[in-house]
This record gives structure tokens, C-alpha cells and sequence, in this order.
């Protein structure tokens, strides 16, 4: 089976995507991001986002009540259930499913962030947290019944409390526990890029081996996603699939090696 994390940047083209998917023979399952759809309510209900950056140089969204909703609404809510339309459109039995629902996803929420403000170091807590196991029994059944499962956030906690969760982080505990043939992972840009600032940068190939080294040399979120990268290895991964989610066949384009491979 496959792994499909489809990036939630603006320029994700979800109908190309999703074609794509109408056409795979191999189960699958999508891990939908939405961070511009949640952005773009953000605007519109004057709730501002705040990006946290730990004393370790990782980047990440600060998640207070309102942060929660804004997940509920844009991710949960609105992004997942246009996908899940499309896919239906497409003859795609999807069901679209939050980390919350059956417990699917259950995470321990962080006990703070140490963060670096006026010259001193605190501790910031928010509702945000780490997945730890994911029911699998749910996501199996759906599977071999022919559903085609979209997960989006937030995750469950150990209160059952609603909480944000890093997308990268959950298709590495999915990967633990589903032992994914393939990950592939769509984003807005043409795969893994030596220079940020230049497309044509772009790294075909990289070896497992190479993403700590690797993690060292990147700052913010990038940062965050080459750590991700090397739990996926260390979760069983084989091989993940970094590729252009613009273009016209995006899973199409990935699954024929364009874009970056790591093994």
C-alpha cells in the first residue's frame, strides 16, 4: 500500500491529484494538509497565526483554542470535506476522518516548547503534541473493505482533548504501524532543492544515510521535515517519494521517479 501526503500550500493542484489517484490499482491512503485554507479562514475571523521557534531551531505553529478550531473548521472541516467530494466525483470510495475520530490518532501533548524571547529562555504550552500509536484495526478494515481513508488533524490526546500535530510526524507513526510500500509526499516546489531560493536545484536522489547531515544544514521547518524524514526511515520506510504537487499529474509524475527519491 501507499502513502499519499498532499501538501496544504495554495498552489496544490487537488484536482490533478486526485485523477491520479481514480487510476492507482495499490490501497492507498491520504494525509491532507490545509495550512492555506486555515490561513485564509484565519483572515477572515481577524484570528492571527504564530509560529514558535524552539531553543533547538524547530519551527512550528503555536495552537491555543482558537488555533483548535481554526483546525476543526479549515482542515477537519471544510479542506478535507472538498477533497473527499472530488474523490467521490472520481469514484473514489473516500471517507474522510480526523485524528479524533476513533481514536485514530493518539498523541501526547507536549509538555512545552523552550523558546528564546528577550534574552531569556521560557517554556510556551499550548494544545499541540506528538502522535504516539494509531489505530490501525480501523484504518485496516476501511482499507481491505475498498475505502480510501483522508486523514487530516488534529490528533487525540491522552484526555481526549483535541490537539494540533505536525503532518510529517503522523505519516511516521502511520508508517510504523502500516509498513507503507511507498510515501509519497507532494509539495509546492519540484522535490528537494540544494538551494531553496533556486528550483532547478532540485536533488534526485539521496540516501537515507545522508538526512541527518542533512537536517543540520536546513533551519525552520525545513528542519523539522529532514528530522521527520529520518524517523520515517527508522518507522521501516523503504523508500519516500518528494515531488511537485503543481503539475498536471502530480501522484502520476512522483510514482515515475520525478522529483526527489530517498532510499
Amino acid at each position: 500500500m501507499y502513502i499519499i501526503k498532499v501538501g496544504g500550500g495554495s498552489q496544490i493542484n487537488l484536482a490533478g491529484v486526485v485523477a491520479d489517484l481514480a487510476e492507482l490499482q495499490e490501497p492507498y491512503l491520504v494525509v491532507l494538509g490545509a495550512n492555506a485554507a486555515r490561513d485564509a479562514l484565519g483572515v477572515k475571523l481577524g484570528i492571527e497565526k504564530t509560529e514558535l521557534t524552539s531553543v533547538s531551531g524547530y519551527t512550528s505553529v503555536y495552537s491555543d483554542d482558537d488555533a483548535i478550531d481554526l483546525i476543526m473548521m479549515a482542515y477537519a472541516g471544510l479542506h478535507n470535506r472538498r477533497f473527499v467530494e472530488l474523490c467521490q466525483r472520481h469514484n473514489i470510495n473516500a471517507v474522510g476522518l480526523s485524528g479524533l475520530d476513533g481514536r485514530l490518532i493518539q498523541g501526547e501533548r507536549n509538555r512545552g516548547i523552550r523558546v528564546r524571547e528577550g534574552g531569556k529562555t521560557l517554556i510556551k504550552r499550548d494544545l499541540s503534541g506528538k502522535p504516539r500509536s494509531v489505530n490501525g484495526a480501523l484504518l485496516e478494515m476501511l482499507i481491505t473493505q475498498g475505502y480510501r481513508p483522508v486523514l487530516s488533524i488534529p490528533i487525540i490526546d491522552e484526555q481526549g482533548y483535541a490537539i494540533n500535530s505536525e503532518n510529517d510526524d503522523i505519516v511516521s507513526i502511520l508508517q510504523e504501524t502500516l509498513q507503507a510500500d511507498r510515501i509519497v509526499q507532494l509539495i509546492e516546489a519540484p522535490g528537494f532543492l540544494d538551494d531553496p531560493d533556486d528550483p532547478d536545484s532540485v536533488v534526485d536522489l539521496i540516501s537515507a544515510n545522508e538526512l541527518k547531515d542533512r537536517e543540520e544544514q536546513v533551519k525552520g521547518r525545513m528542519k523539522r521535515k529532514m528530522l521527520a524524514l529520518r524517523r520515517l526511515f527508522n518507522g521501516g520506510a523503504k523508500e519516500v517519494i518528494i515531488a511537485d504537487g503543481r503539475t498536471e499529474h502530480p501522484v502520476r509524475d512522483a510514482l515515475a521517479g520525478k522529483g526527489t527519491i530517498i532510499q
